[in-house]
């Protein structure tokens, strides 16, 4: 049995981002269903793995993490020989500029383009709620701009943190991912290195495995 449990929703996009991470490093996990819409993850055994209750929660033996980002930094890091390389750990200037961009999704891709997939996707698809066109508007101006940014910076480098693929750009692919499916996709279309970078990164064995999760 795999020491490695994911404890989560196929659907959270947290959860979505630490199978992700797993599947690229080619490493053998349990993943744990927590029925979110019946509270499970607000109540015990869960709660001990999260106090926040909220998913995901990891094991790797007995250790015990909570946070998305940072399963996925400890994972990378300690399978750093395995699968695909995610960090540069033994090139600190790479790593600075990977870890930019890591900030740089967490602070100010994160917020807006999640609200745009919650809105757009999740409220009215999961819940049956219409989008309120106040935040949408307000969150597409957010995340546009954030968008201009990463189209200048790919004519720079391939990847947002170097011309190969790591863990700045793979924690963009669960809300991409629903982005698409959205009239949000309109704020990726007209900017062709961006659009690209979205179909290259989406198109990744390992990313196709987290998508194949969402059948099941």
């Amino acid at each position: 049995m795999a020491t490695m449990k994911v404890h989560g929703n196929p659907f959270s996009m947290a959860a979505m981002r630490v199978t992700a991470v797993l599947y690229e490093k080619d490493l053998d996990f349990q993943f744990i269903n927590i029925d979110m819409m019946n509270g499970e993850h607000k109540k015990e055994p869960f709660i001990s793995l999260n106090p926040f209750g909220q998913v995901p929660a990891f094991e790797d033996g007995d250790l015990k993490l909570f946070e998305s980002r940072a399963i996925t930094k400890y994972i990378a890091d300690a399978y750093a020989e395995k699968g695909t390389e995610l960090i540069r750990k033994n090139d600190p200037k790479k790593m600075a500029i990977i870890g930019l961009w890591l900030e740089v999704e967490a602070h100010q891709y994160e917020q807006p383009a999640a609200k745009l997939a919650r809105e757009l996707h999740f409220m009215p698809l999961f819940f049956g709620i219409p989008s309120n066109p106040k935040v949408v508007e307000e969150n597409e101006a957010k995340l546009s701009v954030v968008l201009g940014i990463y189209e200048k910076r790919l004519s720079e480098s391939k990847y947002l943190g170097g011309e190969c693929f790591t863990l700045a750009d793979l924690h963009h692919l669960p809300t991409l991912h629903f982005l698409m499916m959205t009239p949000a996709k309109k704020l990726f279309e007209p900017l062709p290195r961006v659009s690209a970078w979205v179909a290259d990164i989406s198109a990744r064995p390992a990313w196709l495995k987290v998508i194949a999760m969402l059948k099941n």
